[in-house]
């Protein structure tokens, strides 16, 4: 339907990673407490500064946990596009031709290097944006010895 090579990859990864996006960022600012917005236009603040002040940081758990998933669906989608849409580079291709080959020693070296590359995506930059956050809004308790 789309033909072969990159702008199809393209597609199917943006395609893949909208929808728990938008999902979760829809469902971040219903969740936004009303009594938050009314103290907010009490105050003054138009709706710009609600938007910004109020609705964003009261929606940053879904948005944080909508980008964890629009990753993980990303990163699937562009093994995935390029076993079957991609041209002639890239880890999914290199698992496609070592099946074609009978390779399974690069095979096996490429699903691991997936899983490390996602792990380590996950731990360096949702870990550490979770770290921030945790500390920004003061959610970590101290032992007092």
């Amino acid at each position: 339907w789309f033909g072969l090579g990159n702008a199809t990859a393209i597609g199917i990864v943006f395609y893949a990673a909208l929808f728990p996006m938008l999902l979760n960022a829809w469902s971040g600012v219903r969740a936004v407490n009303p009594l938050w917005l009314r103290a907010g236009s009490a105050m003054g603040a138009d709706e710009q500064a609600l938007f910004w002040k109020v609705i964003i940081p009261g929606a940053f758990p879904f948005l944080i946990t909508g980008l964890r998933q629009a990753f993980l669906r990303a990163w699937i989608a562009v093994v995935g596009a390029e076993m079957l849409a991609a041209s002639d580079w890239g880890l999914g291709w290199l698992i496609f031709d070592a099946k074609e080959f009978l390779k399974a020693d690069v095979m096996l070296a490429a699903l691991a290097v997936i899983g490390l590359i996602g792990f380590a995506f996950e731990r360096l930059v949702f870990g550490t944006l979770e770290r921030a956050t945790v500390q920004r809004w003061g959610m970590v308790r101290t032992v007092k010895g």
